[in-house]
């Protein structure tokens, strides 16, 4: 059990950070089908707060659906590293779960800012200065990388160039067709559709162009604490040898759930998210360091204090030790000089500061971040299988799928990231186009390509380009056919026979491609369950029939998993997948934070492709879905046909600023 000696934070402060956490585990879970700024077909404020109906009380024990229950494991053993008294659990449950989180945020906040008045207060007021000044060194490198992030910025851009001019002019309707046709059938239900909403904050339940009033009591240094302390809990509680049994929570590891709470809270604290996620660096190296350690010294006794309660203290060591060559050699020579100067600078002050760490401790924390690969020992830590994802190749598992194998991209590989991005393509013309996509975008995840069936990728892909370029295509278009796609799919109505004709000879390949496309999915499940990722929480990303893996692979998980673990995020572009004959709730209750779809209502090329499965049952690709919690954003402005998400992606994932917590999509936003 932790206790104040090894904590930045008085017992007062531990208290009042326990209940903001379990608030925003409770919001998190109501957010999941009523995300903060959508409306809501029930504006009830009295069943705002609950998202469980499996109890008719009122009482949060009673309900044990819900995330704050005792039963989840999200809080109890957050508590217990907190060194919170066990009579205060239950009432902090019943707290968050039961009244809406407006009326207890601020009271928390005045609380969390009370100085204890001991001496020990102004030693813990300087270790948090000094704790946040290391945050914000550590964020500063890595948000300016800026020759990297200029250099992939300018290849997308040739990539971009290159394709526009092969294919953009196959699917752009002229100009003169698209003013006399309209459109309003597919616009019916935009009234869920989000736009822009730029410069909010969020506080409980309701966007307020402020942060909470109480939020300016509380210091910079004291709010980045509170979510390192808290962190450090979510990860401990993973690590912890108690008699879990009766928790719902399947396996060890970061949690998704903790992750989108943690986000929300940062949202309160008006933290920018960037530097959580070098509070997670920091947090990564000391597990690396433990790792270290104790391969070492297995030999040795049992140390009296709990290995966990250590990266308090010792999670400092993760940021000051990487000085010099050291922090080189890590990141493979990609961090910016900043960082390095930095931490040389800070290393000092934080081993007076600290005396359990010392001198020594900075030496064995840079030997261990120097020597073990990062994003290996830290997916060994939480949990992970075998040799990590791009060890997985499952070709052959299941039905007759060929190709399935993740390829690592981008800087952050083995850095010892606590989230993980998984990127999947769904219409290429070239093996390239697995990864050309994704190249520009920048994040602090570690980032996974799936390279998976390239074969009937690309066969059904150049088919469709192939008919986009033919005569009979070319003479639809101008007579307007695509709108009558488009129109069908949303009213049912019959197809004209020399349209159906036009499109037999995509049926094909288009069916193959369906059936490997769900088989995949079916793989990609069955590779998080078994937790090659490290049991990180995972962002998926996807776009056409790479969009549709991730859908199967949701719905797989909701066939044996009972709340989202694993999936913090996810986003849908341009997905054939239907509205009305999938079960969208089940896929929802998988992802713990934003779920989006992003749909273009004149992408009449995925019409043309999936007529056949989806005449009467409307298409998440051209069209808002209506299930509760899913983000509707049109970007048809960006999507001049399918092809365009070959380029757009980027662009569109730039707009919709996925790390801010609340739905965010910038329609007037400079693309640099």
């Amino acid at each position: 059990m932790a206790t104040q000696t090894n904590s930045f934070l008085t017992p007062t402060q531990r208290y009042a950070a326990a209940a903001l956490f379990a608030i925003a585990v409770h919001q998190a879970q109501v957010h999941q089908t009523r995300p903060l700024g959508l409306p809501t077909e029930d504006d009830d404020p009295s069943t705002e707060e609950r998202t469980s109906s499996s109890s008719s009380s009122d009482s949060v024990s009673e309900d044990p659906e819900l995330w704050v229950h005792e039963n989840s494991g999200l809080l109890r053993p957050i508590f217990r590293f907190l060194d919170i008294d066990s009579a205060a659990w239950l009432g902090l449950e019943e707290t968050a779960g039961s009244s809406p989180a407006k009326h207890h945020v601020g009271a928390f906040m005045r609380l969390l800012a009370q100085e204890s008045g001991e001496a020990s207060s102004e030693r813990l007021d300087l270790e948090q200065e000094v704790l946040s000044k290391a945050v914000d060194t550590m964020a500063l490198g890595m948000e300016t990388n800026s020759e990297s992030s200029k250099v992939k910025k300018e290849k997308h851009r040739e990539y971009e160039h290159e394709y526009r001019e092969k294919y953009s002019t196959a699917e752009l309707p002229s100009k003169s067709v698209m003013a006399n046709q309209q459109t309003e059938t597919l616009r019916e239900t935009d009234a869920n559709v989000l736009h822009r909403n730029d410069g909010l904050r969020v506080l409980g339940d309701s966007l307020d162009e402020k942060p909470a009033e109480e939020v300016g009591m509380l210091s910079y240094h004291r709010k980045v604490t509170v979510l390192y302390e808290l962190l450090s809990a979510c990860l401990a509680a993973a690590d912890t040898h108690e008699d879990n049994k009766k928790y719902t929570r399947r396996r060890k590891g970061y949690d998704a759930r903790h992750r989108v709470a943690l986000r929300l809270l940062a949202t309160w604290f008006d933290v920018e998210w960037i530097k959580m996620e070098a509070v997670e660096m920091m947090v990564a190296y000391s597990a690396m360091a433990i790792a270290k350690e104790k391969q070492a010294k297995e030999e040795e006794s049992q140390s009296s204090e709990n290995k966990w309660a250590k990266w308090k203290r010792r999670g400092i060591i993760g940021a000051a030790a990487l000085t010099g060559g050291t922090l080189m050699a890590i990141t493979g020579g990609l961090a910016a000089p900043a960082i390095a100067a930095g931490f040389g600078a800070l290393a000092p002050t934080l081993g007076t500061l600290i005396p359990v760490i010392g001198a020594s401790g900075f030496a064995a924390a840079a030997s261990a971040a120097g020597t073990v690969a990062g994003s290996v020992a830290v997916a060994a830590s939480f949990g992970a299988a075998g040799a990590g994802l791009t060890g997985t190749k499952m070709a052959r598992r299941i039905g007759s799928v060929d190709e399935f194998e993740f390829v690592s991209i981008g800087d952050n590989s083995n850095q010892g990231r606590l989230a993980v991005e998984i990127l999947v393509s769904g219409f290429i013309l070239d093996k390239e186009d697995f990864i050309r996509p994704w190249e520009g975008r920048i994040d602090n995840m570690e980032r996974f390509v799936l390279q998976w069936e390239s074969k009937n990728l690309i066969a059904v892909s150049t088919a469709i380009q192939d008919w986009l370029t033919s005569r009979i295509a070319t003479e639809l278009m101008r007579q307007g056919a695509m709108m009558t796609v488009l129109s069908t799919l949303v009213t049912a109505l019959a197809w004209p026979a020399a349209l159906l004709a036009a499109t037999d000879f995509i049926d094909s390949t288009w069916t193959i491609a369906i059936d490997r496309t769900d088989k995949a999915g079916k793989l990609l499940a069955e590779v998080l369950l078994k937790g090659y990722q490290g049991n990180r929480p995972l962002t998926l990303i996807g776009f056409s029939l790479g969009a549709r893996v991730i859908f199967k692979c949701l719905q797989v998980l909701s066939e044996t998993e009972q709340n989202a673990e694993l999936v913090e995020r996810v986003v849908l572009l341009g997905a054939p997948i239907s509205i009305k004959g999938e079960n969208w709730e089940a896929a929802r209750k998988m992802v713990a934070g934003r779920f989006i779809n992003a749909y273009s209502s004149n992408d009449w090329t995925l019409g043309v492709a999936f007529r056949a499965s989806l005449l009467t049952q409307g298409l998440a690709g051209i069209q808002p879905v209506g299930s509760q919690g899913i983000e509707n954003l049109d970007v048809t402005d960006l999507i001049e046909g399918h092809s365009s998400y070959l380029w757009a992606t980027q662009q569109i994932l730039d707009r919709l600023e996925l790390d801010v917590y609340y739905p965010v999509f910038r329609r007037t936003r400079n693309d640099q």
